[in-house]
């Protein structure tokens, strides 16, 4: 049960300020999809206009190519977790799971009582008396038991200990293998979270800057290594992200793929050729945007 997100020529303006401008993507059903970019860079913006929480400006948000925004029937199928502040929340835990269970469609509670006892959840005290790595636990209970077609978590994770983040990643695997679904999950955690991904956003203020599957993008980023002159020599002409030099040895990081014949040219020449990883690629991309 998965379902597919399409944006057309979308901008969403508060006021004179542009959070979003002219994006238009799709989302296809049943993958897990990244969301990164900088802070301020229209994440959230972008993950409200899905969830139908604002309505664009101009162009369209549909959801299985119909629109989301006013449209109960799609915005149901749409789950949006995010950091919430549960300051007067004096409700206990499992009220609140019991609640998401009634408005969620496709809820699974047999699935809750599991990730209670994954992330050892107190149900039965107050949410604003839960600390903020157990109030993240119960957002993210809730996301997951969902089971909505679309479902987002936007920095969902951040009270979250190293530990509990890594039951919230294995349980994002294990469940979209056995009901699939459409995941956005929109983050900072780039090189802890990158291998969850099969398609990789990057938006830069308020731009699309990069859309692909995520093999993609790792054979865009290439490093080369060698002896100075030689690695000058090879990437001339190619897109420079950034370059470090130690003695005669220097390292070029380059945006672009490398043809078998490129690779098999830098063997020759003696030079290293390695990949780079997608957090580096992605603050290079956006201090080049910026």
């Amino acid at each position: 049960m998965a379902a597919s997100v399409q944006l057309d020529h979308v901008t969403l303006k508060f006021k004179k300020f542009e959070a979003l401008k002219d994006v238009s993507l799709t989302l296809e059903a049943g993958k897990i999809h990244g969301l990164i970019g900088r802070n301020g860079a229209g994440k959230t913006s972008l993950l409200s206009l899905i969830a139908a929480f604002r309505e664009p400006t101009s162009g369209k948000v549909l959801v299985d190519s119909s629109p989301v925004f006013e449209n109960p029937e799609k915005m149901e199928q749409v789950a949006f977790v995010y950091d919430k502040d549960y300051k007067e929340e004096t409700e206990k835990a499992k009220k609140l799971i019991a609640l998401a269970s009634h408005y969620r469609p496709h809820f699974d509670m047999d699935y809750a009582e599991h990730l209670i006892k994954r992330f050892k959840l107190p149900i039965d005290k107050p949410v604003n008396k839960l600390s903020k790595g157990m109030q993240s636990a119960l957002n993210v209970v809730i996301g997951l038991a969902s089971r909505a077609p679309i479902t987002i978590f936007d920095e969902a994770y951040l009270g979250m200990d190293a530990p509990a983040r890594e039951i919230f990643y294995k349980e994002i695997l294990k469940d979209q293998e056995e009901h699939p679904r459409t995941f956005v999950l929109s983050t900072h955690l780039v090189s802890e979270m990158d291998y969850l991904f099969d398609d990789v956003i990057i938006i830069d203020q308020g731009k699309l800057l990069l859309h692909e599957p995520y093999e993609t993008i790792e054979a865009y980023g290439v490093s080369v290594t060698g002896a100075a002159n030689e690695v000058n020599t090879f990437t001339a002409g190619m897109k420079h992200l950034s370059e470090q030099q130690l003695g005669g040895t220097k390292s070029v990081m380059i945006y672009g793929e490398l043809t078998d014949a490129k690779r098999q040219e830098a063997h020759t020449m003696g030079l290293e050729i390695g990949p780079v990883a997608l957090q580096d690629l992605f603050i290079h991309l956006t201090e080049e945007a910026s």
